[in-house]
């Protein structure tokens, strides 16, 4: 369903790709309240709870809210289903859309619109994947559209810090980019490392906000969906996964 440009609308947006995760409540693409989880208590403890609080202290409730979005990864493979269980679960019962939302696009957004005051047409994302391993991505402003929309530049990937950094080396031509994230802040000497200078590091933000105005601006164009058509995005094959295959060739 494709939602008019004059028509108000209201947005529901979770992030749990990290421990802390963040909720935010947009109207008409801007961010009315927004705040992070407490770390102490897992998201299964505090959802949807935090999410009816905050609906509730601006006079809204769930069957309200035109469109729901959540952050469907990477991260947190338990906080990923957490997540998207929730906003899944709210979305069916007031039979609204749902909006998926890279964090690795999130996080990208946050930085350039919400960056220094210099002017940075391009960003990288890293984000720890633990195992010594980071996600990442870089994007791009696409000149005259909307601010919400950015191109991907190098594709979602997972792998070691250094040989990331040195295909990215190539991409930034001898001018690097930002980079923002967890990953770069914990492996900022690998990126000065491969750049033979300082890049310049951006600690990562809450996600929810970015993630509400990405998820309205595609909304009003029609690319919500129907809540069971989400789908997590991995980018790692889960662990699981990976000790199946490793059963199934031992026993082959």
């Amino acid at each position: 369903m494709t939602l008019g440009h004059n028509l108000t609308m209201l947005v529901l947006a979770l992030d749990t790709t990290t421990r802390a995760g963040s909720v935010a409540f947009g109207r008409d693409g801007e961010v009315v309240e927004a705040f992070v989880g407490d770390l102490l208590l897992p998201h299964a403890e505090r959802l949807p709870a935090d999410i009816i609080r905050l609906l509730r202290r601006h006079g809204v409730t769930p069957s309200d809210v035109d469109v729901f979005a959540v952050a469907i990864g990477p991260g947190s493979f338990t906080g990923l289903r957490i997540g998207i269980a929730t906003i899944q679960g709210l979305a069916f019962a007031s039979s609204r859309p749902v909006v998926g939302v890279s964090a690795l696009e999130a996080l990208a957004h946050a930085a350039l619109g919400a960056g220094p005051p210099w002017p940075v047409p391009r960003v990288g994302v890293w984000m720890d994947a633990q195992r010594e391993e980071v996600f990442s991505a870089v994007y791009e402003r696409v000149e005259g559209d909307n601010p919400a929309h950015l191109r991907t530049v190098d594709e979602p990937a997972v792998g070691d810090p250094r040989s990331m950094a040195l295909r990215w080396h190539g991409l930034a031509a001898g001018a690097w980019f930002p980079v923002v994230g967890d990953g770069a802040v914990r492996y900022r000497d690998v990126l000065a490392g491969v750049a033979g200078s300082s890049v310049h590091v951006i600690e990562p933000p809450p996600l929810a906000p970015s993630i509400a105005v990405i998820a309205e601006a595609r909304a009003r164009t029609g690319e919500g969906g129907p809540p069971h058509a989400i789908r997590p995005l991995y980018i790692r094959r889960p662990d699981a996964e990976l000790a199946r295959d490793r059963h199934r060739k031992g026993g082959s």
